[in-house]
């Protein structure tokens, strides 16, 4: 490992990089000079061994605060995959049957059409929740009960299992109910005693007040003149009772930089981490399983976690072709689509992960035993990565001796 350290108009840039991964290096720094990064961190791990760790820029901008080596921020739906990886550890452990009606386990659930709907439906965005229709009231997102007591009475876009939208918020309380109906604990603490302590990951589903000062907050992306508006951004703004619509606006208060939401368990996207973290979660799933001691599920659940469950041409919230496993994002690869938003996320075959709003992305390849965590404070466009995150990705690919994306996934 060599030290990386740079100067950029936003401040330093710190850490080290193993010199085969040099180019990742280049385009960290190539963020903040060209991109419009204002502060983050990347951490690339390969079988266990971390070969990038770096940070730096601003953590916060009206303060002048430096982004530094413990710098978190909220990572979105980055949160989806850590909550995705409870419901797995307790399915790995026989605890928990993903192919069981959620009324097994949620009785409440089980009415308004949703009496057949299963586990696994959750997990693949299928179950047919992406939204409430019921006006929340203000501050309903950090109260966990009122958000699933009336998740469970709502009843669903469509008939459960037969088509799939991005599950934005919501996949928070489904999956995360699952887990605290199994486990007996809520979410966030089922996460920081199972997942985030055993590995030392400085990830929070549920942010203690004393790590608050270390949170760098959101900059919402601004559109510049010119910029496309795809068909999400159409429907958010034509059609209020839309899925896109109720999904962005009707979720009972949520703000990524407000301290309620920070302290709530917020499993659909309110996590707080960086990227150290993200790669040393993904670690173990990178390397069947188990690393340096600590198990979170069992070699041969790993293919439950990454092999594709649903793929359409058109997700019901997001209005673009999307490809998930259980809980986890897929490579997707709209880049030539000729019309209307295109976002992707472009990965190996055997990659599977979570994007966050914005740009952040954490993902494990069991191919390669290749951990992954990126996050920042100034969001892109659109739900899934960026040209900052994509190069980053990109970079680390081609080190590991992969040549095109051209496909629509990394290939050698």
């Amino acid at each position: 490992m060599e030290t990386f350290r740079r100067d950029v108009p936003q401040g330093k840039l710190e850490g080290s990089c193993d010199p085969r991964f040099g180019e990742l290096a280049r385009e960290f720094e190539r963020n903040f000079l060209e991109r419009g990064e204002l502060g983050a961190s990347v951490c690339v791990s390969v079988q266990g061994k971390t070969v990038v760790d770096m940070w730096g820029g601003t953590a916060r901008r009206r303060d002048e605060v430096p982004w530094t080596r413990d710098t978190v921020s909220i990572v979105y739906s980055c949160t989806k995959g850590m909550t995705a990886l409870c419901a797995h550890m307790l399915a790995s452990r026989g605890q928990l049957d993903l192919d069981a009606p959620v009324a097994e386990y949620w009785p409440e659930f089980a009415r308004n059409g949703k009496e057949r709907a299963t586990v696994r439906m959750l997990l693949d965005h299928s179950v047919g929740l992406p939204a409430y229709r019921t006006q929340l009231r203000a501050d309903g997102c950090v109260d966990w009960d009122y958000m699933v007591e009336t998740l469970a009475s709502e009843a669903p876009f469509w008939e459960p299992g037969t088509r799939n939208g991005y599950h934005m918020l919501n996949f928070g309380w489904t999956v995360g109910e699952i887990v605290r109906r199994v486990s007996g604990k809520s979410l966030g603490t089922f996460f920081r005693e199972q997942v985030a302590q055993p590995l030392g990951a400085d990830f929070w589903i549920g942010t203690p007040e004393e790590i608050e000062s270390r949170v760098a907050p959101m900059s919402a992306y601004k559109p510049s003149e010119g910029d496309m508006t795809g068909e999400f951004l159409q429907a958010v703004a034509s059609d209020l009772s839309s899925i896109p619509s109720l999904s962005l606006f009707n979720t009972g208060g949520f703000d990524a930089n407000s301290r309620a939401c920070h302290a709530a368990e917020i499993g659909g996207a309110g996590g707080i981490s960086n990227a150290r973290a993200l790669a040393r979660i993904y670690g173990p799933l990178a390397c069947g399983g188990s690393l340096h001691g600590v198990k979170l599920v069992e070699a041969d659940h790993i293919p439950r976690m990454s092999e594709v469950a649903v793929a359409t041409q058109r997700d019901a919230t997001l209005l673009i072709p999307t490809r998930f496993s259980l809980g986890y994002m897929k490579s997707m690869d709209n880049r030539r689509r000729p019309f209307g938003d295109k976002d992707s996320a472009i990965l190996s075959s055997a990659a599977f992960g979570h994007v966050g709003a914005g740009g952040s992305i954490g993902f494990a390849d069991p191919v390669e035993g290749l951990s992954f965590g990126y996050t920042m404070n100034r969001m892109g466009p659109g739900v899934m990565l960026n040209a900052r995150g994509q190069a980053l990705v990109d970079a680390a690919y081609r080190a590991l001796g992969y040549r095109t994306n051209v496909s629509g996934v990394w290939t050698r």
